[in-house]
């Protein structure tokens, strides 16, 4: 009952809203005659007293007066009219940039103004800008959408496949009938995943701090070939495990880098290569000085190498040439972006050269900007 006598209160309400808007208008409009034949009168009183016309019937004047009047009003009301038309027209001019820019905000970044540009027409054309910028803006936006999407989804499968091994395992741990090998091969894999998982977690920090608008970043000058030397020695129980060859050829020669993130850049490179190198295989390792501005180290490998198609993409984010076999290996795909992101903003390079079952070389070109000394 009480909703029934609301939405009749709101009924009579609108009605005697719409009522007074008629009545308003009315009372303009007859304000508006009132106005013109006011102004009539004294046109007409100016007119005649300028041109000496005395003579006039009372009649005549008033016809006069009427027809002035009318006229004045009928001007008012078409100069309004033509300031709606204008205002209209521009509103349906703009209308499909609105409706644009209303749709990049709800995140609906799928704009064609192909039809408008025709409307246009000229290049010239001052809008014929803006539209190309918003049609860019918004491809852009798609863009980066689909990447965010793309990472989420990524991020999620990475999380919850480790995750769903170790509650599985976790699970199988609870039955009393397991064999103490069987337990410790179950505990053993939910240590693996556990690791993998706060790897990842390291991984996905590492790179957010790095895309960060102020990331870590304290350059200084040290030895380069020490520092190669001190991860290759910290690795040795990786590449001893499976008799590779260590081919090291270091130049003495300094850089002017951040030493931390470097150790990144090394660590990554080499564990690949270890980890992509079958056994007794060989890795080498050298640093060449090209010209007086470029540094090169280079780190090649005898492993499975890869094809032009994965070159392409081994530097995206997630991105596993074989994902079965990188989970395996608790690859997570993140590694080689943090690389890329740490040599790019040394102001360097990395190429790729590498053919399926010929290895892989990996050449960081960094420049020398070491500080001389004075």
């Amino acid at each position: 009952y009480d909703s029934r006598a609301r939405l009749s209160f709101r009924g009579e309400k609108m009605k005697i809203i719409k009522f007074l808007k008629k009545c308003g208008a009315f009372l303009a409009v007859l304000c508006l005659l009132f106005l013109c034949w006011t102004a009539a009168f004294f046109i007409t009183s100016w007119f005649l007293h300028v041109f000496s016309i005395n003579r006039l019937s009372f009649y005549i004047r008033q016809i006069i007066d009427s027809f002035l009047g009318f006229f004045l009003f009928g001007l008012i009301i078409y100069g309004i009219s033509q300031i709606s038309f204008v205002q209209e027209r521009q509103s349906l001019f703009f209308r499909p940039l609105i409706d644009a820019m209303k749709k990049m905000s709800q995140g609906n970044f799928n704009i064609d103004l192909s039809s408008y540009k025709e409307e246009i027409g000229n290049r010239n054309h001052p809008f014929h800008e803006i539209v190309e910028s918003i049609t860019q803006m918004a491809k852009e936006l798609g863009e980066m959408e689909q990447m965010r999407q793309e990472f989420i989804s990524n991020v999620s499968h990475e999380i919850q496949s480790p995750l769903t091994s170790i509650s599985g395992f976790a699970h199988a741990l609870k039955n009393d009938h397991l064999s103490h090998e069987e337990r410790r091969q179950y505990l053993q894999i939910i240590e693996m995943e556990s690791i993998r998982l706060s790897k990842l977690s390291e991984n996905l920090l590492k790179l957010t701090s790095l895309e960060s608008s102020h990331p870590p970043f304290q350059p200084k000058t040290y030895r380069l070939d020490q520092q190669l030397r001190r991860v290759i020695l910290s690795m040795e129980p990786q590449w001893r495990n499976k008799d590779l060859e260590m081919d090291v050829s270091l130049n003495k020669m300094t850089i002017h880098a951040d030493e931390d993130l470097m150790d990144q850049v090394w660590i990554n490179l080499i564990h690949n290569s270890i980890k992509f190198t079958p056994n007794n295989g060989k890795i080498t390792v050298k640093t060449l000085k090209k010209d007086a501005d470029t540094i090169e180290v280079i780190i090649k490998d005898t492993g499975i190498g890869m094809t032009k198609e994965v070159q392409m993409r081994i530097f995206e984010r997630f991105y596993k040439a074989d994902p079965s076999r990188n989970r395996s290996k608790g690859g997570s795909g993140l590694g080689l972006s943090i690389v890329k992101k740490i040599i790019e903003m040394h102001k360097g390079d990395i190429q790729v050269e590498s053919s399926p079952k010929e290895g892989t070389e990996m050449k960081v070109i960094l420049p020398d900007t070491q500080i001389p000394n004075t």
